[in-house]
């Protein structure tokens, strides 16, 4: 017997025609007062109250599943008491759709609706995650393939069997949910059904009073105790999945239109003939980094120490904002809308300009026929067609870059081994073309733990001396059991890429050297405490005065640290004013 067979049905009397009536409109005598169903090997017989008490306490769990997937919010910062002492118009209404409805329709809509419940379970279960990641609810049209990326993620992480785990009890929960849901909703209609009478007086009295509280607002704790959330829910889904079939036109469209398409490759980029021009990306390096009270003291003083560093080998810089399209993860979208000029903000923005021709900020010094575009992209461990489309002439991904040492959880390569090979395969090279490179630091990537440390450049070798580093670091699954030991490891993980950066760039920077280097996104709630700003860092290093000049009316700050009131611009506008400043 199901968990959740009805306690009792009522008896089929046949007609004068022989077929069955309708068991709600007949009022025939119910099992009750015949007698129970035996149940399994008669237990219902030899042990009535336990019998009564679980058919009695199922009803309870049916009817508390029901109102509390209703009821959940679909963030994690809202799961409270006051969540749950609501009254939900879906529910009333519902309870009296199934009381009018014949009984085959009855039934299919019990099963229908219970369906229903469940999916919103199950996409407000997701919405939590994404919030906790992205820092926004899940999209039903773009991000069903970042559920594989999850996936992967947990895999380099915390292993194979951690990423078995996860995956499974993902899928036991999905059944789960919409298994329970299901039954749960069949099971409170036959109830209503037996006491219609007593439903019927119910629900009316339930309409009017949640009419009465929505019309005058009550409120408890804040919370109003008349709630259409689902009704809400369900609205900006459609309009979500709306608004996502319109966008590939709009994106499209915007793609077109491009002030440099035109402009002979002899006039682009001219301020920048005979430099090496580095775009150098770090990872999940925001604005908390440089903001957050608990951090800033100690991202200042790596700030200030790598300023000290590179003023002493004759290096200046200059510091501002830019807002990133994307927050907690993405990086990808980020790194496109930087490099194109458009808006990448989900996976079909991502293809779109990926399987087009806008050219972009890497492409255009490909353009020129002035530099030797290189990629290095240590995070990349897939085929990634897309790298031709940016321009790169070749591209230097984790297994061509000579590493041998350990990963550091999604990390594949520690971001000095990353830059010593630069130097090794492209910067240190005699006698070649300047270069423009786009540089991926990927050692301050999500979970953040066990974090490499720096050693002595000479002492790099093959990366195996990051084995005993890798040994002495710390645990994930030990780290993320707090938020504050969380944002430590965040913290180390900045500044251990910032030292990386500039000790680089005091090593092996000269003349011709000009660095720009930022964050892509802020990193996971979990660090930001839930701060909405997307807002990343960005610097340019030269050692050349007249490349600092060009970008005089900027408003940046001096300095590798943005004042706190410096400039801050939308990531898409950036290619376009880079590319203004030095076409003069």
């Amino acid at each position: 017997m199901s968990l959740f067979t009805p306690r009792s049905r009522q008896l089929p009397e046949a007609t004068e025609g022989g077929a069955e009536t309708d068991d709600q409109e007949t009022g025939q005598r119910t099992v009750e007062e015949v007698g129970e169903k035996p149940g399994w090997f008669g237990w219902r017989t030899r042990f009535p109250r336990t019998a009564r008490g679980v058919t009695i306490g199922t009803t309870v769990l049916a009817a508390a599943l029901v109102l509390g997937a209703l009821l959940m919010p679909n963030r994690l910062d809202r799961m409270n008491a006051q969540a749950f002492l609501r009254l939900p118009v879906e529910a009333i209404l519902l309870a009296g759709l199934l009381l009018a409805l014949p009984r085959r329709a009855r039934r299919i809509t019990a099963v229908v609706s219970g369906v229903l419940i469940g999916l919103f379970t199950i996409i407000k279960f997701l919405d939590m995650g994404f919030r906790q990641t992205l820092a926004r609810p899940f999209d039903l049209v773009f991000d069903w393939i970042l559920l594989d990326d999850a996936t992967d993620f947990v895999r380099e992480s915390f292993g194979r069997s951690g990423q078995v785990l996860a995956v499974t009890g993902a899928i036991v929960l999905a059944v789960a949910v919409l298994a329970l849901c299901t039954l749960a909703v069949v099971r409170l209609t036959n109830l209503l059904v037996r006491h219609r009478p007593v439903a019927l007086r119910s629900t009316l009295v339930l309409g009017i009073v949640w009419i009465v509280c929505f019309t005058l607002g009550v409120q408890f704790g804040g919370v109003p105790f008349a709630t259409k959330g689902n009704t809400q829910f369900v609205a900006n889904r459609v309009q979500q999945v709306r608004d996502g079939i319109f966008d590939a036109q709009e994106f499209e469209k915007k793609a077109t239109v491009d002030a440099f398409a035109k402009t002979p490759p002899d006039q682009l980029l001219t301020g920048l003939r005979g430099k090496d021009v580095l775009f150098t990306f770090i990872e999940s390096y925001g604005r908390v980094a440089i903001d957050d009270p608990a951090m800033a003291p100690q991202i200042d003083a790596a700030l200030q120490q790598g300023n000290s560093r590179l003023k002493a080998a004759g290096f200046a810089s200059r510091s501002g904002w830019l807002r990133s399209p994307v927050t907690g993860a993405g990086s990808w979208l980020a790194h496109s809308t930087f490099l194109s000029g458009l808006w990448v903000k989900n996976q079909q923005r991502y293809r779109s300009l990926t399987g087009g021709d806008r050219a972009t900020l890497t492409s255009y010094f490909q353009k020129t026929g002035a530099w030797r575009t290189v990629g290095i992209v240590p995070g990349v461990r897939k085929a990634w067609p897309e790298g031709k489309y940016f321009g790169l002439d070749h591209i230097y991904d984790s297994t061509h870059l000579g590493y041998n040492g350990p990963y550091f959880s999604w990390t594949p390569v520690p971001d000095q081994f990353s830059l010593e090979a630069f130097e090794r395969l492209e910067h240190g090279k005699e006698n070649r073309d300047p270069i423009m490179a786009e540089i991926i630091l990927a050692s301050s990537h999500n979970p953040w733990s066990p974090i490499a440390r720096m050693v002595d450049w000479d002492q790099l070798g093959d990366g195996s001396v990051f084995e005993q580093i890798k040994k002495e670091g710390t645990d994930p699954k030990e780290v993320w059991k707090s938020s504050k030991s969380v944002r430590t490891e965040y913290r180390k993980a900045i500044e251990y890429s910032l030292q990386s950066l500039t000790e680089w760039v005091e090593r092996y920077g000269d003349d011709d050297t000009v660095l720009v280097f930022l964050g892509d996104h802020q990193p996971v709630p979990t660090v930001t405490g839930g701060d909405t700003n997307k807002d990343v860092p960005i610097t340019i290093v030269a050692r050349d005065p007249k490349v600092l000049d060009r970008i005089a009316d900027w408003g940046w700050t001096d300095g590798l640290k943005p004042a706190g009131n410096a400039p801050v611009w939308g990531m898409d506008t950036f290619r376009d004013r880079f590319m203004t400043a030095y076409a003069k």
